[in-house]
This record gives structure tokens, sequence and C-alpha cells, in this order.
């Protein structure tokens, strides 16, 4: 068992993983801007009072901001969180007018608001596609290697030597997919179809919930089926199959991303789940003590996880800013400033909860109220 990371340890390993991937998202909105004839005023990494900074030939303030958690770009007439024009936008010169952010027709804007989530999962992808020219992936077939004695999958019939070919209709490709598919039922009832002398059948089972230990040491509850690979195989991929891997992974990861979202909507998993920035940093320190390509892997994850984030439709993020744009695009105007500020108080209203509840229970993984209540007590 591992011991737990120092601060300093996390510290570092957290700016290691936020810091790339903000300036990856944040680079993603930059370059296509440019591509589109936009004009950045200000490229920032972190928020609040500037550390350090420059300004390049093209009038573009590149700067360190003392609070590491995010970034922005801000271009030239786009002055507030609704995307709405400056005062001074319609002042300005025809041809500066034609550099600012809101000059641009509605594909424009959102091809620049939509890049910095692609760019994250562009990033992912060439994480994985490394992995797998150099690492390799696994290529260990759904096969029964062993089962539990007293596991779902015993006790529903299988047998040793069973091929998983898809559980509720999902291809199982290699056996790996079984367990990370299992992971996600959460313990609800699935459908497999099995490969048994050529023939194939059709088995219901319950995953049994399991809570067990990590490396450091932390309980956490999975579900499983009570089964083991055979053999273990590892193939390396040339270039053009390690970036289809790399998408394919990122594209799975997305589909989970979506599903454990509507779980968590539906109640079928609880919102003392979900993690934060603080999460994060713990899990950064943890993977960093496990070696550097766990914290890279760990950083696609990420990664992938920014980019779906700022794609939900709440305003104060890219999604919420899409939105607008189709409907611009569908009735040929925008909606009414008020609209848009009345949607931004709501986004406004809900992130801040979120940032609260994922808050708490990142605390709460620190021990944090286990040690006010026997304080308490």
């Amino acid at each position: 068992m591992l011991e737990q990371p120092g601060i300093l340890l996390t510290l570092i390993a957290f700016l290691a993983v936020i810091g790339p991937l903000v300036t990856v998202h944040e680079l993603g909105h930059y370059w296509v801007a440019r591509w589109c004839g936009v004009h950045s005023e200000t490229f920032s990494i972190g928020f609040g009072r500037k550390i350090f900074g420059w300004r390049d030939k093209r009038g573009t303030e590149w700067k360190i901001g003392w609070l590491p958690l995010g970034g922005y770009v801000q271009f030239l007439g786009d002055r507030d969180a609704v995307s709405q024009p400056s005062a001074d936008w319609e002042k300005l010169p025809a041809a500066e007018r034609d550099r600012s952010f809101p000059g641009q027709p509605v594909w424009k804007r959102a091809a620049i608001v939509v890049a910095g989530p692609v760019t994250n999962f562009l990033f992912a992808i060439l994480i994985f596609a490394a992995f797998a020219m150099t690492v390799g992936v696994s290529s260990t077939p759904p096969t029964i290697g062993k089962l539990a004695a007293s596991g779902a999958a015993a006790d529903a019939g299988l047998n040793e030597g069973d091929t998983i070919v898809s559980i509720d209709g999902r291809m199982m490709r290699t056996f790996e997919d079984i367990p990370l598919t299992i992971a996600h039922s959460v313990g609800e009832p699935v459908t497999l179809i099995v490969e048994r002398g050529g023939k194939e059948f059709d088995v219901t089972l319950r995953p049994r919930m399991i809570t067990e230990k990590d490396r450091f040491g932390e309980t956490a509850q999975r579900a499983v089926i009570g089964i083991l690979a055979g053999t273990q195989l590892n193939t390396s991929l040339g270039p053009i199959e390690a970036l289809g891997h790399g998408a394919e992974k990122t594209w799975v990861i997305v589909r989970w991303t979506t599903e454990i979202l509507g779980q968590l909507i539906s109640g079928e998993r609880s919102v003392k789940e979900m993690g934060g920035p603080l999460g994060i940093a713990k899990s950064s320190g943890q993977m960093a003590a496990m070696g550097p390509e766990t914290l890279i892997a760990f950083a696609a994850l990420i990664s992938i996880n920014l980019g779906f984030i700022n794609l939900l439709p709440l305003p104060m993020l890219d999604g919420g800013h899409l939105l607008f744009y189709a409907y611009e695009a569908v009735r040929r105007k925008p909606a009414t400033q008020q609209v848009q500020e009345w949607a931004f108080r709501f986004g406004f209203v809900a992130v801040v909860t979120l940032m609260i509840v994922v808050t708490f229970n990142d605390l709460g993984r620190f021990g944090l109220w286990d040690g006010i209540a026997r304080l308490i007590g």
C-alpha cells in the first residue's frame, strides 16, 4: 500500500495537470480566432492579479494569474460573460469591427467557442495514441479465464472459456472492456450475449457491488461479476491505428461520462460521488506517486472531462454560448440581451451550486467532516 503523497507533490502534480489542460483549451479558442481574423486582446492562464506577462507583436497580452483554476481569452469587442459587444464596439472603425468577435458571422463565433473543448478532446486522443504506440494496448480476448466460485457470472451459469460478445448491446472487443462496462452498471441487471461452442445465448445477471481499498488505503465501491481474464496480451499500434484507438477511447469515455451524468440526474448515482478541484488535486498527487505514465493518463481523462463539462448548455460555459448561437442561426437574430442576462444568472447560480456541492464532497474525502464530528462528539 502506498502512502498518501505530501502536500508539495500534490500541488506540483495538480499544477502539472491543470496548467497544460487549461492552456490547451484556451489555445483552441485563440488559434481558431486567429484563423477567423479575430484579434485577441488578452490570453490569461489563471485568474486574479497578474504574476507576470508580456505583449506580443500582434498586441495580445499574455499573462499568468495567481489563481490557476482556469483561464480565458478576451477578444476585441467581447466584454462580458454573455458575449455582448462592449459599449465602445459600435464606435470602432470599420476595420477594427471586422477584427472583433461580435463582428463575426454566427458560424465563426461558434467555431471559436467550440474549439476549446474540441482541443481538449484532441489532446486526450494524442496522449492515448502515444501510449498505444509505445506501451501498447490490451488485445486480450473477452473470454473468461477464471470464475469466482460465488460470483454473479458463476451463479448465472457461465463457464470458463465462454466468450462475452456484448453487454447491454455493447460489443466487447477485449477483456478490458468487460469490467469497465460492468463498473458503470451501478449494480443494475445487465444482459450478456455469450458464445459457447460456436453458439450464442443470452444471460441476464445482476453485478454485485463490492467495497475495496485502493493503493492509498481509500475505500471505494464498484460493480463486478466475478471473472478474470486468461493470458494477458498486449499489442503496439502504428501511428494511424494508434490515432484511431485514441479517438475510440476518447469517445468511450465521453459516452460513459454522459451516462454517469444521466445516472446522477435520475438518482441512480449519489451526488456524493461528484468531485471538484480539490478532488482532482488529491488524485493528481496520487497518480504522480504511481509514476509519470499514470499521471499523464490521468491528465488525458481530466482533459476529456474538461471538454465535456464545457459543452454543457449552461450560459457560463462554452455550451451555453453555442446554445445561443444555434438559436441565432435558426431565428436569424440573436436572443434579446435581457434573455441572455437572465440565462447567465441561472447558469451562474447552477455553477456556483455545483462548486459548493463538489467542494463539500472533496472536503469529506479529506476527512474534514469526520474530524469535526469526532470533535463535537
